[in-house]
């Protein structure tokens, strides 16, 4: 790891405590509580210069040989330095039933969509958020599809969507 990465997660230890993190093939990861989740990110971007986030996703660890202690979801907050060219990704971890977050749209106006796409498609729910709807698919549906126990041939659902036609020219 770099020097000025082992400052910022220095940093990061400093303000929240000893927080978990590693190192793989360059990659600098960082596990924060969630009730630090949004006080992190914006220590992260406001003191610390990640100007820019890249991604937000998360990784359903239901069936992973050994899935962490800490919770069956975990949500994964890409960010990037733009002055610097440094990557940090930044990790927390959610159960069943409390599946909430705080929005981050007031940090990076990018993490609009991407919440959204990750209330639809696994049901994490983002508190402030300024318009937390589906955006991939109909209102109608009620299960999230990348959830793993969600089953591979759907529940249905398709039959029951609404046929979009269009016209010819």
């Amino acid at each position: 790891m770099s020097d000025e990465l082992h400052r910022v997660v220095a940093r990061l230890c400093e303000v929240f405590g000893p927080l978990r993190w590693s190192e793989f093939q360059g990659q600098t990861r960082v596990v924060i509580p969630r009730e630090h989740l949004f006080a992190a990110l914006k220590l992260l971007k406001e003191e610390l210069g990640f100007d820019m986030l890249i991604d937000v996703t998360c990784v359903d660890y239901l069936y992973y040989p050994r899935p962490p202690a800490e919770g069956r979801f975990g949500l994964v907050y890409s960010l990037l330095d733009t002055k610097r060219n440094l990557r940090v990704f930044v990790r927390t971890f959610l159960n069943l039933p409390d599946l909430e977050v705080p929005s981050v749209v007031p940090l990076w106006e990018a993490a609009n969509w991407l919440e959204r796409e990750l209330y639809d498609m696994f049901g994490i729910k983002f508190t402030g958020h300024p318009d937390l709807r589906r955006i991939l698919l109909p209102e109608g549906v009620v299960d999230h599809p990348l959830r793993k126990d969600y089953p591979l041939q759907g529940r249905g659902e398709r039959h029951n969507l609404p046929v979009i036609t269009r016209a010819e020219g």
